[in-house]
């Protein structure tokens, strides 16, 4: 059995739990380290048994309360070179290890397996997580689902699934053209359509979990997000993670929500 919670997830925050009773690990820690802290407790985690935080790039949504929380709990940062190279010094975490983007990382009883993507960051990685045998994808700031992350969705379970805009809300919104269109391009970001396009033609027989992740605050909305895949329920568990709060924690091995 183990559990996954999106303990953060939008473009003002990310960070992402996925552990059993005894060990975890977070993708991402772009929410400040007493905010993680306090919303692990609120979801009755243990911070204790956090081994490790991966990171996915250098952006201060996915980034910005590594370093702390690194120091608190005394763990390594995996990243890509060229992630911590794109830091500002201020958020370079101390103990940092470097992971190579098409190697997997082998920390007992994990194994991650970094996934290069399509992203306006300098070497950006998505991580798939085996655990006990179950394989949780972590599939955000996908500006076009490349042949390397279809090919690990194929081995899913669960998934944290961008669902970050929608294309009548991006394009009427108030953003500038410019933003617009880097939101919009294959290093931006996935759009709702793209993410029901890419569970059609994509997703693995085992794929149950899939929790709609990263919603942009000005181009979409849990319902809107939600409404979108709904009429895939039929295939998967459609779950919405919160850009305020930490989402539910899903059990993976008899799939009960609680």
């Amino acid at each position: 059995m183990i559990e996954i919670c999106a303990l953060a997830s939008g473009s003002n925050g990310n960070c992402y739990y996925i552990g059993d009773k005894d060990d975890a690990i977070l993708i991402d820690a772009g929410i400040n380290c007493k905010q993680i802290l306090n919303r692990m407790k609120t979801k009755g985690l243990d911070p204790r048994n956090i081994r490790a935080i991966f990171i996915t790039h250098e952006h201060n949504d996915h980034v910005c309360g590594a370093r702390v929380l690194s120091k608190k709990l005394d763990i390594p940062v995996y990243m890509t070179k060229g992630t911590y190279h794109a830091l500002y010094i201020t958020n370079r975490p101390d103990a940092v290890r470097f992971i190579d983007p098409v190697q997997p990382v082998m920390l007992i009883p994990f194994i991650i397996h970094p996934i290069m993507k399509n992203h306006d960051a300098k070497e950006p990685t998505s991580f798939r997580v085996e655990l006990q045998g179950i394989n949780v994808g972590v599939f955000t700031d996908i500006g076009l689902p490349c042949v390397n992350v279809i090919a690990h969705m194929q081995h899913c379970h669960a998934l944290f699934l961008e669902t970050n805009y929608d294309e009548k809300m991006l394009w009427e919104g108030s953003y500038p053209i410019h933003l617009k269109q880097r939101v919009a391009s294959d290093v931006g970001h996935l759009s709702n359509l793209q993410a029901v396009n890419l569970l059609t033609e994509h997703a693995g027989s085992d794929l149950k979990w899939v929790l709609l992740s990263h919603l942009s605050g000005e181009n979409n909305t849990p319902q809107i997000a939600y409404d979108a895949l709904k009429h895939l329920e039929d295939r998967f568990h459609i779950v919405l993670t919160s850009r305020k709060e930490p989402g539910e924690v899903i059990e993976i091995g008899e799939l009960i929500p609680h």
